[in-house]
This record gives structure tokens, C-alpha cells and sequence, in this order.
């Protein structure tokens, strides 16, 4: 715990201090949730972006349910391939770390193993699937450097009289090293070129939620460029966690509109600020559909990776070209 730092919730379990910030600001600990153990939800999300192909994978303690996934994502032939693995009533026995800074998670059964793991400089990724698909085993080792750049830090609130928030970090453009490997089949990870971001979130949340996520990791001018933008999920008037990065360096937007074909998500989706330093378009190159239905838990939405065109403009007023770079961006509505 960084003792310049302050708690992230009041004695009663609200946010002390809603907004956004480019640092890790906030003191996270489980111990000050007031909520039913049922109703917190924590998870450490890694997106691995190659030119020609993906890897996800995520740890994710839901209260009633315990979710790990591990992804293969096709960006030729636009096929997704995953497994899951669900355990029940985990109820933060997952012991995830209050922050993405320090702290490992390890779990292992017969059929997987997952561990992240945190170094000083970097974060490792060490991830085997027993029969991923046609009998053949998964094994990832990568490696992804921790620059301790800027990054997205956004603390929710929902107007409600119970205590609900969303603690959330995005650490964008991480580079990325090491190989994956499905039965003989190898996909390598250079990091001068390829890329990863983590989403970590930890919160309280109302029962049901849509939200509109994008996050991209590249290279413009020679220099690590990304983005996080998204709305929908609670109060965000104090502060929107729509935010560029630039060598590091974060620039912060204002509000990001969303445009897609819901009957459709494979057509173009365009992107723009109200202030006029966004304007983007992604080709949609791979639709990963996510419908869950398990009473309790559901989720209907579309996360499409696809190709970014168009302009940003930083705090400066230097304005960057964004050309045939891959990310991705979701409509989801969860009820979990």
C-alpha cells in the first residue's frame, strides 16, 4: 500500500473520491466492501495482440462463480477459439491482489494452469490448457515489460443508496515477448513491435449494465501509441476514463461516441470526441461473440477486433495519423 495514496472507499463502503486519474491513486483493499460477498466482483484481464492474431486471457472471481479463460483469436480466418473453465462459489477464494503493481495469481487443476505474475519491470504470463482443441494442448510464456507509464485509473459510482462503484485500470502498450503454442503450431510475440493491455477491475456493481469499451496498443511516429475509451457504466460525471498515450504520456479526452450496427457489428464502427481530437474508424476483422446464459450470469454482447483509421489530436495539439493499427471495441450488457 502506498502510504501517499488514500483509501479508495469511505467507512460506510462508497467512493471517497470519484473520478479519473493517469496514476494508481486509490488504496484498494476487499476488507472495506459493505456488500454481500454475492455481489463483488474482481478479475485480471490480458489482451495479447499480434498482427495476424490474439491471445486473451482472463482470471475472474464473480462471488458465485469463479471464471478462467484462455482465448485464440484468428484475425485471418476471423475464428475465435476458448476455453473456460468455471468454479463455483469462489467468493474471492482467487485471492486477487489489490492492485496490478504487486502481487501473483496462481491457480492450477488437472486440466490448466494459470499464473500472472508480477515483477518490478514486468508481467509474465504462464498459461497450459489440457486439450485446448483437437486434443491438442495450449502453453503460453510471455512476457510483458511494465514501463509504469500513465494510465487509465477511473473510480465509478452508481447513484444508488447501497454502495456500488467500479474501480477499474487499463495499462495500455505493454510490450510484448515469448510464444504460445497449440499442440506443434507456434505463434511468437516480438516486443518491438507487438503489444498488450491489461484490464483490471474490482467493484460492486447494480445487477444490470451495457457498456461501450475500445482500447488499441501500437506504434505512430515510431513511438508507443494506444487508447482507452468507453461510457455506459455508471455515474462518470466526475471524470471519463476516455484517455489517449502517447510515448508514455497520457492525453485526456472528454466524451467518446460510439456509432455500430447492432443488426450488423461486422460493418465499419466510427468513433468521435465531442472536442474534436478523435476521429476513427475500425474494419471489423473478428466478431468474438459472448452469449452466456447461467440464470444468474449473462452476457450478449460482441468484443470486434478490427483495423483503426483515422486522426488523434494530444494535449499539444500535435496531431497523429492513425493508420491500419489493431484493436478492438464491445458493446456488451451484462447481468451478473
Amino acid at each position: 500500500m502506498n502510504k501517499e495514496n488514500f483509501n479508495l472507499l469511505d467507512e460506510l463502503g462508497f467512493l471517497t473520491k470519484p473520478g479519473f486519474s493517469n496514476k494508481p491513486i486509490f488504496n484498494y483493499d476487499r476488507s472495506y466492501i459493505k456488500a454481500s460477498k454475492w455481489r463483488i466482483k474482481e478479475w485480471d484481464y490480458y489482451a495479447c495482440i499480434n498482427d495476424d492474431f490474439a491471445f486473451s486471457f482472463t482470471i475472474a472471481d464473480l462471488g458465485y462463480m469463479g471464471m478462467l479463460t484462455a482465448s485464440y483469436l484468428d484475425f485471418k480466418t476471423g475464428k475465435e477459439t476458448k476455453k473456460t473453465f468455471m468454479i463455483p462459489l469462489t467468493f474471492g477464494r482467487f485471492n486477487l491482489p489489490n492492485n496490478p503493481d504487486e502481487g501473483n495469481i496462481i491457480y492450477k487443476n488437472k486440466k490448466c494452469s494459470f499464473k500472472f505474475i508480477v515483477y518490478k519491470d514486468s508481467k509474465e504470463l504462464n498459461v497450459f490448457v489440457k486439450n485446448f482443441i483437437d486434443n491438442k494442448d495450449f502453453k503460453a510464456e510471455l512476457r510483458l515489460l511494465d514501463y509504469k507509464d500513465d494510465r487509465m485509473v477511473i473510480a465509478t459510482p452508481w447513484n444508488t443508496k447501497k454502495p456500488r462503484f467500479y474501480y477499474n485500470q487499463k495499462i495500455n502498450c505493454m510490450p510484448t515477448s515469448g510464444i504460445v503454442t497449440i499442440g506443434e503450431k507456434t505463434f511468437a510475440y516480438d516486443e518491438k513491435k507487438h503489444f498488450s493491455v491489461l484490464d483490471w477491475g474490482r467493484g460492486v456493481w447494480t445487477y444490470k449494465n451495457t457498456w461501450y469499451w475500445g482500447s488499441l496498443s501500437g506504434i505512430v511516429q515510431g513511438k508507443r501509441f494506444g487508447f482507452n475509451i468507453g461510457y455506459g457504466f455508471g455515474d462518470t460525471s466526475n471524470g471519463t476514463e476516455n484517455v489517449l498515450f502517447y510515448d508514455g504520456k497520457a492525453h485526456k479526452l472528454d466524451q467518446v461516441k460510439f456509432e455500430l450496427d447492432d443488426n450488423d457489428v461486422l460493418k465499419p464502427w466510427k468513433f468521435s470526441s465531442n472536442d474534436k481530437r478523435l476521429e476513427l474508424t475500425m474494419t471489423p476483422l473478428l466478431d468474438r461473440i459472448d452469449h452466456t446464459n447461467l440464470i444468474i450470469i449473462k452476457n450478449f454482447g460482441h468484443q470486434v477486433f478490427g483495423k483503426f483509421n483515422g486522426f488523434v489530436i494530444l494535449d499539444d495539439g500535435t496531431k497523429l495519423e492513425v493508420k491500419d493499427l489493431i484493436g478492438f471495441a464491445e458493446k456488451i450488457t451484462n447481468h451478473y
